[in-house]
């Protein structure tokens, strides 16, 4: 039996973040009987329970700001490594999700290496870039990021983009490598177009099927909503651009409604957040357009699931989302009128060349990028290291 330990998710449940919905995928499709799951959960009790087949471990830690994620994949490892101590597990493998314990890990993987058990880590995007921390933490983040590279057995990177950039930066350490992507859902939502949800859904935010554009995602400025905004206001389509995210006590979203006076552009609506999975789908697939304006990180899940659903996609041109998108969508820079030029074109694309690009776009997320792909891949991963 190998035991794969699983460190650095909120836990499952999950409640649809990127690495949560991960492990919770991961647990739940399982495919292998010679593989043993254990995921930490951030709780507020040190309970076990069983989910998924998986044994599931509650840890508590004090809530402290920033720092609480640092505390929680410590105190997670530490009750990892005393479970496999004293289990007499030899060939288990920690696999740790983010770069948040660089310092601390040298420490811990000496005792890991006295087990028998190897370090996997996933450096997720550049959080180190993320506009929302100071420049301090931005240090502590990249500092970490470096020693979490050091002293990994393996990095699972999500993104070739990424991948790349920890081959190159940090090429002293020789980092062992390898690409594995995030995993998309490919079926479509089981609601039609005349279900309650949906249509209710509508009419209490105004909009309608194919006349919207439409974004999903953390509302931060890395993800360029000023420059989308800004470039939609400028352009002339009479269709809705829908905002799906959540913006209460958001600091950022008064910086934007002072910068771009969105609220004078009544195309502009903020919908709030959706978290029925099967409307969130179906809002998707039937939206005209995707804009997509991630640039931080590695393989995005938000860019997944619009792929494999919206017909039209809208990305703006990095290397993280060209390596997704390939010949599946269309491409803005983040110059002015870049975007609204696109808008604007877009508003007469002819009905063939919709389709051609839907069904590049799905078909590359069936082929490279679904649950069960992405699994089978893990498994065989895990089993023969």
């Amino acid at each position: 039996m190998k035991n794969i330990f699983i460190i650095g998710s909120k836990g499952i449940p999950s409640n649809y973040g990127g690495f949560e919905t991960f492990v919770e995928k991961l647990t739940e499709c399982r495919v292998s009987e010679e593989i043993k799951y254990h995921v930490s959960c951030l709780a507020k009790d040190n309970e076990e329970f069983s989910h998924n087949n998986a044994r599931c471990f509650n840890v508590n830690v004090p809530n402290i700001g920033p720092a609480k994620a640092v505390y929680y994949d410590i105190f997670a490892l530490k009750k990892v490594l005393k479970y496999i101590e004293e289990n007499n597990i030899n060939d288990a493998v920690i696999y740790i999700l983010a770069c948040r314990i660089g310092p601390f890990l040298g420490k811990y993987k000496k005792q890991a290496k006295k087990l028998g058990a190897k370090i996997f880590v996933n450096p997720d995007g550049h959080e180190w870039k993320r506009a929302k921390w100071n420049a301090f933490i931005r240090q502590y983040w990249k500092l970490s990021e470096k020693l979490m590279v050091k002293h990994a057995d393996l990095l699972i990177c999500d993104s070739k983009n990424i991948e790349k950039y920890i081959k190159e930066d940090y090429k002293q350490y020789n980092p062992n490598t390898t690409f594995l992507a995030y995993g998309a859902e490919t079926s479509k939502s089981t609601l039609n177009d005349d279900s309650k949800e949906l249509v209710d859904w509508y009419n209490d935010k105004g909009l309608k099927k194919k006349e919207y554009y439409l974004v999903v995602g953390r509302f931060v400025p890395e993800n360029n909503y000023e420059i989308m905004i800004k470039e939609f206001m400028k352009s002339d389509t009479k269709k809705d651009f829908a905002i799906i995210t959540n913006v209460e006590k958001n600091k950022f979203y008064e910086k934007l409604r002072e910068t771009t006076n969105f609220e004078k552009d009544e195309r502009i609506k903020f919908v709030g957040t959706v978290y029925n999975q099967e409307l969130l789908k179906k809002i998707r697939e039937n939206a005209y357009a995707y804009l997509h304006g991630h640039e931080v990180g590695g393989t995005n899940p938000s860019l997944l699931e619009a792929l494999a659903t919206t017909d039209l996609n809208v990305l703006l041109n990095v290397g993280f989302n060209k390596e997704v998108g390939e010949d599946g969508a269309v491409y803005f820079d983040k110059a002015d009128g870049s975007l609204s030029n696109l808008i604007n074109e877009l508003e007469d694309i002819k009905k063939e060349k919709t389709e051609s690009l839907s069904e590049k776009a799905k078909e590359r997320i069936t082929n490279e990028y679904s649950w069960e792909i992405i699994i089978d891949k893990y498994e065989k991963l895990f089993m023969n290291k």
